[in-house]
């Protein structure tokens, strides 16, 4: 059936959301009407049908997207799940263990991702079965990359909460503050810049990157909570709910 109607986009929508909102009995009924035929007149119906349809409930429209993006974002994850999933180094915070997993994708110049961070404090300390993971994606100024690579060098050396929050909180990105947070994560950063110079430190943040891009992010903090991706800074209700739909999928 969805053979027949792919050439007409709204109908295709229609049948999308009607499938997920209205059930099997809509498509049931869509496809009699189409016929095995498909000829004018049958089309010409379904088309009046689903129209009509789609103009008393227009709120099926974005809902219908919705469903496509995450079964489209769904197949990227499933297909790069562990390295979206598999923390480099100790980037991560929470119940190392934990019934669920989300991924922040975030730039250190990002604004909304440092407002986000007393979020994600808060998020792990009122969900002791929850592991968020944090991946660098430096997209905003060549600043966020030097911070990024450094970052992941913390992160290999077991010291990546210290920087992350250090550099959170020593204000706009700069060498100066980059120094003084690898400072205060007990990291030289004379060695911290030789090893950030390594091609493993680029290679992670190039598959990252890759990634991203698959899974249509449009900024930072972008998150993958299940199979659901939203690049937006999120409440902490927002939050709570989608690892509550996560769970109830289980």
């Amino acid at each position: 059936m969805i053979d027949r109607v792919a050439g007409n986009k709204l109908l295709l929508i229609a049948v999308a959301a009607g499938s997920a909102l209205i059930g099997a009995g809509a498509v049931a009924g869509v496809t009699q009407l189409t016929g095995s035929v498909g000829s004018t007149p049958q089309r010409a119906a379904i088309e009046h049908v689903v129209r009509d349809y789609v103009l008393a409930h227009p709120e099926i429209i974005p809902e219908a997207m919705g469903l496509m993006r995450d079964r489209e974002s769904g197949k990227v994850i499933a297909g790069n799940r562990a390295a979206i999933l598999t923390p480099y180094g100790n980037a991560w915070m929470g119940n190392p263990k934990g019934d669920v997993t989300i991924v922040e994708y975030f730039d250190y110049n990002c604004g909304f991702c440092r407002s986000s961070l007393p979020v994600i404090r808060e998020l792990v300390a009122s969900d002791p079965q929850l592991r968020v993971v944090f991946r660098e994606l430096p997209i905003l100024s060549e600043e966020s990359r030097t911070a990024a690579r450094l970052s992941l060098v913390a992160a290999e050396r077991g010291r990546f909460n210290q920087f992350h929050e250090a550099l959170y909180a020593g204000g706009p990105i700069s060498d100066q503050s980059i120094n003084q947070a690898l400072k205060v994560a007990g990291i030289d950063p004379f060695v911290a810049q030789k090893a950030a110079a390594d091609m493993r430190i680029e290679a992670e943040i190039q598959r990252n990157t890759s990634i991203a891009q698959k899974l249509g992010m449009t900024g930072t903090p972008s998150w993958v909570i299940g199979d659901h991706v939203v690049s937006a800074a999120l409440p902490i209700e927002e939050l709570r709910a989608q690892i509550a739909k996560v769970r109830a999928k289980r």
